[in-house]
């Protein structure tokens, strides 16, 4: 896979750092003013139609860490891990424990804005993607979507027949035909 000048057949992660998110993002930040909960599910739903479109894994994580006897939670939401964190755990110190153990074995995104989470992201061995960055690569994927079935809408459809040497096809036409 390439993305973002990385070249990698490695299993890929991104853990998007919730409320860091939805405090950068205009759309979110707007969301946030009237509901915190619209919010987050905006960002998680943002987020599993990335994960989609990629095929990597997607966390998100939530600040948990000011609700008392918050024992914490991690569910599945279309295939995009939520995670709220534990009371005194906070966002930073949970992704930094999945950084120092996903990022041996694995390529490690971390979707924030905090200059000192950077920091530590990249010491242990982690990628750093600002909130402006995720923004735009989220962007364009969206474009790159909508292109996509614009062309399917057109006819252009890419076919496996395109791709296939004329013997090839001549060999699937035969077996085809065979009773």
């Amino acid at each position: 896979m390439m993305d973002g000048g990385i070249r990698t057949g490695m299993r890929e992660y991104l853990i998007v750092d919730g409320y860091n998110i939805i405090n950068d993002w205009p759309v979110l930040r707007e969301l946030c003013r009237d509901s915190i909960e619209s919010a987050r599910d905006k960002l998680v739903e943002i987020m599993a139609g990335y994960r989609a479109y990629r095929g990597i894994e997607v966390t998100v994580v939530f600040d948990g860490h000011l609700v008392k006897d918050n024992p914490g939670s991690s569910i599945n939401l279309n295939g995009v891990k939520v995670v709220y964190t534990k009371e005194q755990e906070t966002a930073d110190s949970y992704i930094e424990k999945c950084v120092a153990v996903l990022a041996k074995k694995a390529l490690v995104r971390v979707a924030t804005s905090d200059w000192t989470q950077q920091r530590v992201i990249l010491a242990l061995g982690g990628v750093r993607i600002s909130a402006n960055e995720l923004r735009g690569i989220i962007e364009g994927c969206d474009k790159d979507m909508k292109r996509k079935f614009i062309e399917t809408k057109k006819g252009n459809i890419n076919t496996v027949d395109g791709s296939l040497s004329p013997e090839t096809v001549r060999k699937l036409q035969k077996w085809r035909k065979a009773p």
